[in-house]
């Protein structure tokens, strides 16, 4: 009854996930049904093990989410995020119109930028240099998920999505692991994305087919549905895009991009210089939780990263900023929400790991593959598919299993930064399925269907990362984390 309890309970979030119920409900709803068919105590449950692991995420990643909100709406209403599209447009022309949308998503997105101010500002771009272009419409989507969630999400040494922080704490690890075999990846990603896309743009010229002028949507930011499947995929809720509307004027693109590239540099300069030269000794302390720096320096460089991206952001765009108090107020508004979705994700997690029938469970997930490296990427995408959530997903896995297979590292000689890069990608592949929250947003921001764009969206976002997550786990194993 224990198993069946946990599939009934999982079941349960994905089915009425899928058809509009809040994950804020359904987590806390499915761990009961999970407890109760298990005979366990249910308020017991649901205050301690559901709420001390929910709290724990909070703790540990809120600041994560509240900065890269703040930072993501400050860039948008800047009109950074607009500049940079803008000047990429210009630049490469609508010859290179799929190449143009590609690369302003990725840099936005690897810059900081949340999907959804990503998803609403390169909509319009996109609509505009196809039209030009006479490219059909039903490719925008695969274009703006190529550039935006995909290799700038889970390959890219250093990115400061939130996917790629979460496996810090439990591994010990910064952003920047495996940076080499993250580099082999991006390109495999990114390479796997354009080949489709060009070979799906001449098939279409070949037909006849050109710009079908349909409608753009304007931002959903108000269906109830979009809005909770969006938490889950982003540190953004879409809510709160609209509260201030961008500049009217643009930013030189100097001064776009310094912001992110501040966040990047001080990311990395964190990760591998100052903090391993300060004295964190005091985090030895009880009061701190007697732990290392290696279980906090990933999380900090990050946190400090997007902090000097927001104070240059202030400074260098404060004549566009003619309301930066409520700016900041909306990005922090913004944060709310995701976080507390993603964390009841954790916390139902949590109460099935703590279930006796999950023993069974741990064991099918650690036989599967027969090495360490495809348990991981196996267990963290299937994971990631039935929550819709690459994020909560990952934590999911790792909450319940990541010391496990820290310790399975350990006794087969796996550098844990080659953990945490399977992981992430691994997570980032099988999350693009229709229900995912980022796939629905996306579609309804570009006016599309899941008929009309979601087979193209499946090849750039599920099939190149898979095929990236193979060759990462191929070569690692041979020759190890570089």
């Amino acid at each position: 009854m224990g198993l069946l309890g946990i599939l009934l309970g999982l079941g349960l979030l994905v089915w009425l996930s899928y058809r509009g119920w809040s994950v804020l409900v359904l987590a806390p709803a499915g761990a009961l049904v999970a407890a109760a068919l298990s005979g366990e105590p249910l308020l017991a449950h649901w205050t301690l093990t559901f709420m001390t692991s929910a709290g724990g995420f909070v703790a540990q990643f809120f600041p994560l989410f509240l900065l890269g909100a703040i930072f993501g709406k400050l860039m948008d209403d800047s009109g950074a995020v607009h500049g940079i599209a803008q000047w990429l447009t210009d630049l490469l022309g609508s010859q290179r119109a799929i190449l143009a949308v590609v690369l302003a998503g990725a840099l936005v997105t690897y810059g900081g930028v949340s999907l959804f101010v990503a998803f609403f500002v390169l909509a319009p771009m996109a609509q505009a240099v196809f039209r030009v272009a006479d490219l059909p419409r039903r490719l925008i989507p695969a274009a703006i998920a190529l550039g935006t969630f995909t290799f700038t999400m889970t390959a890219l040494p250093g990115t400061p999505a939130i996917q790629n922080a979460i496996p810090m704490p439990f591994f010990g690890t910064t952003g920047f692991a495996a940076p080499g075999l993250g580099l082999l990846a991006a390109a495999i990603m990114l390479g796997w994305g354009l080949w489709w896309l060009g070979r799906v743009q001449r098939a279409a010229r070949q037909a006849g087919e050109g710009y079908d002028p349909g409608p753009l949507a304007s931002p959903p930011t108000g269906d109830p549905l979009v809005r909770e499947r969006g938490s889950t995929a982003t540190h953004f809720d879409p809510a709160e895009l609209t509260h201030r509307p961008p500049a009217p004027d643009l930013p030189g693109i100097v001064r776009a991009l310094l912001p992110m590239v501040v966040v990047i540099a001080v990311n990395l300069l964190c990760s591998l210089w100052l903090l391993p030269r300060l004295d964190t000794s005091y985090l030895a302390d009880a009061r701190f939780g007697g732990i290392g720096l290696s279980h906090v320096a990933g999380v900090w460089s990050v946190i400090l990263a997007l902090a000097a991206g927001i104070a240059v952001l202030l400074v260098l765009q404060r004549p566009r900023l003619h309301h930066p108090k409520a700016s900041v107020a909306a990005g922090a508004n913004g944060a709310a929400l995701p976080v507390l979705s993603v964390a009841s994700l954790v916390g139902f997690g949590a109460v099935v790991a703590a279930l006796p029938a999950f023993a069974v469970v741990r064991d099918w997930v650690l036989g599967l593959g027969g090495s360490p490296l495809v348990s991981l990427a196996l267990s963290t995408n299937l994971l990631a598919a039935l929550t819709g959530s690459a994020s909560g997903g990952l934590t999911i896995a790792l909450d319940a299993l990541g010391p496990t297979y820290l310790e399975l590292a350990r006794l087969h000689g796996i550098d844990p930064a080659l953990l945490h890069r399977v992981a992430v990608i691994g997570a980032g592949t099988l999350d693009s399925l229709p229900h995912n929250g980022a796939v629905v947003s996306l579609l309804a921001v570009c006016g599309c269907t899941h008929r009309e764009s979601y087979r193209d969206l499946v090849i750039v976002a599920v099939v190149g990362p898979i095929v990236a997550l193979v060759a990462v786990i191929t070569l690692g194993s041979c020759v190890g984390s570089f």
